[in-house]
């Protein structure tokens, strides 16, 4: 689990009665079916936009939503908690004198609307007075009415609480009895419902949905009171509840023996995998740190990808207007100019907030700008970054990427990771064929814990599962594997990557940036891709 999971975790396991702001107010589980009122949408956003002119704004944007976030969250045998929230309301955005100011309200009226929309222009104006330059803000045409949906076919919100419990309890009852000395599960279960309009022309109502089921199951050896732990290999997914049909189509069998799945999910049939293998590091021997090339696979790559090339290559950490989690960037805006050799020529890496299945996929970002696909670095090469419309004329773009993005109607909208990924190889390539190159490596499955500096260029990885490889072959299973990067010497290192027809995509669902916080949810696709030479340590050698 990342450390940004990690403590939305705790917090939302705090108690039933602790519920963080981010999953809003607590509400039964059959009103989460409702909708906003499309004409009350529009008729609030045109008001909003009218007082903001009048209030002499230049610009203006207002974004409606309603957030239903759910969580059912089991240990063993026992439901430990479940949570249904709701958050509904009006932020809006303008630009008078130059300047930014945003104000919110939760008044579903004209008159708070108005109010909103007139108290964030006499921010603006006040901002404006100690500002230095005018907000340069980028073009965007104006779209008239659009709606866009995730295309999903089962709405998880819909699936009845008593049936998520069944199922995760299941899932439990199956890794306990396949070994398992403890097991928690869990669901998640996301609704955005999410209108903007904007003077720009643009009235664009947007029906997000995302999904993730985390478990970690740990196995004890009684003898020593020595645990290992196994987390779920599943991937958090922009889809319905569907991505738990477990479509037997959807999973692959590495050449290491683990079943990973693409965009359907086995959970339980995963669950019994994790409480074999939880055993089996048990006895699995130490590995000797040194030099090796390393096979990752995609459910351990995304993680790599999100901190060593997703947000160093976020325009507002290379310029240093962002320095929360984990800093700025070593990546700054000389080495675009030099074309910077960020990888081997094996390395493609794009960003596509429209890509299907994925967290980040939506028609439209918070600005209002329809998304696309770009790439970042081509055969190597840094050529790009991640913009938003008020960064782009720094690289002299006309338009914004597309990558603006708030996770309340409360909080003002910045700039968030598109999704990242790495591109499959372009040669036919399968990972067996990929493995049989290495005469001495380490096969890692999964993502751990990882640590990573303040310029993102120094890091180190774990993950679930290790195997070592020798001579091309898979001999078995390692532990207490880590391994550590400078990160343009271990992009520069990839010396191959799987065809598409291994490609699948990992991510974070609450992948936190900003002060105050604010989280998004962000997917990372690549095949498995070989590394050579990179340094592997011990994790549970002793100092001293």
């Amino acid at each position: 689990m990342q450390r940004r999971e990690f403590l939305a975790l705790t917090g939302l396991t705090a108690g039933g009665l602790l519920l963080p702001s981010f999953f809003g107010n607590a509400v039964a589980a059959e009103q989460l079916l409702e909708t906003m009122d499309p004409a009350l949408k529009k008729r609030l956003a045109d008001d909003a936009l009218s007082a903001a002119r009048e209030a002499g704004a230049t610009y203006c944007d207002v974004r409606i939503g309603r957030y239903l976030r759910q969580a059912v969250m089991t240990r063993e045998d026992k439901v430990q908690n479940v949570m249904n929230g709701e958050s509904t309301g009006v932020g809006i955005r303008v630009i008078v004198d130059g300047a930014w100011g945003f104000a919110a309200t939760n008044q579903l009226t004209s008159d708070g609307v108005v109010q909103a929309a007139r108290q964030a222009a006499a921010i603006a104006r006040a901002n404006a007075k100690v500002q230095t330059e005018p907000v340069q803000f980028a073009k965007a045409p104006g779209y008239g009415e659009i709606r866009w949906r995730t295309p999903i076919r089962k709405n998880a919100m819909e699936v009845p609480i008593q049936q998520k419990a069944e199922l995760l309890l299941g899932v439990n009852a199956a890794a306990m009895a396949a070994g398992a000395s403890f097991v928690n599960s869990t669901l998640f279960a996301i609704n955005e419902q999410k209108y903007f309009a904007s003077t720009d022309g643009s009235y664009i109502d947007q029906d997000v949905h995302r999904i993730w089921a985390p478990m970690s199951v740990t196995a004890i050896d009684a003898a020593s009171g020595k645990f290992r732990t196994r987390a779920g290999l599943s991937a958090p997914m922009g889809l319905g509840f569907e991505y738990l049909d477990g479509n037997a189509a959807d999973k692959t069998v590495l050449p290491c023996g683990v079943t990973v799945y693409g965009q359907s999910y086995d959970m339980r049939e995963d669950a019994i995998a994790a409480a074999k293998q939880a055993r089996e590091k048990l006895k699995a021997p130490s590995v000797k740190p040194g030099k090796y090339d390393l096979v990752l696979d995609p459910s351990h790559t995304w993680l790599t990808i999100h901190e060593a090339i997703g947000h160093p290559l976020e325009l507002d950490r290379v310029l240093g207007y962002e320095a929360n989690y984990a800093g700025t960037s070593f990546a700054t805006l000389d080495k675009l100019e030099q074309r910077f050799q960020y990888g081997s020529d094996q390395v493609n890496v794009f960003a596509d907030k429209t890509q299907p299945g994925s967290l980040g996929a939506v028609a439209y970002d918070d600005e209002g700008v329809k998304c696309k696909r770009w790439d970042l670095i081509r055969d190597g090469k840094l050529v790009d970054y991640q913009t938003i419309r008020d960064q782009a004329h720094i690289l002299g773009k006309t338009e914004s990427d597309g990558c603006c993005y708030a996770d309340s109607w409360s909080s003002v909208q910045f700039q968030r990771m598109a999704n990242v990924s790495l591109a499959p190889g372009k040669t036919p390539l399968s990972v067996a064929e990929l493995v049989k190159d290495v005469e001495n490596g380490v096969y890692i499955v999964g993502s751990g814990s990882f640590s990573i500096d303040q310029q993102r260029y120094n890091a180190q990885f774990g993950g679930q599962l290790f195997y070592e490889i020798k001579n091309g072959e898979v001999t078995g299973m390692l532990e207490d594997v880590a391994y550590q990067i400078r990160t343009p010497e271990f992009w520069n290192a990839c010396s191959a990557i799987a065809d598409e027809r291994d490609y699948r995509l990992g991510g974070s669902f609450f992948d936190g940036k900003g002060q105050p916080s604010q989280v998004s949810a962000v997917s990372h696709g690549s095949s498995t891709a070989r590394f050579n030479g990179i340094n592997v340590i011990n994790t549970a050698r002793s100092l001293g």
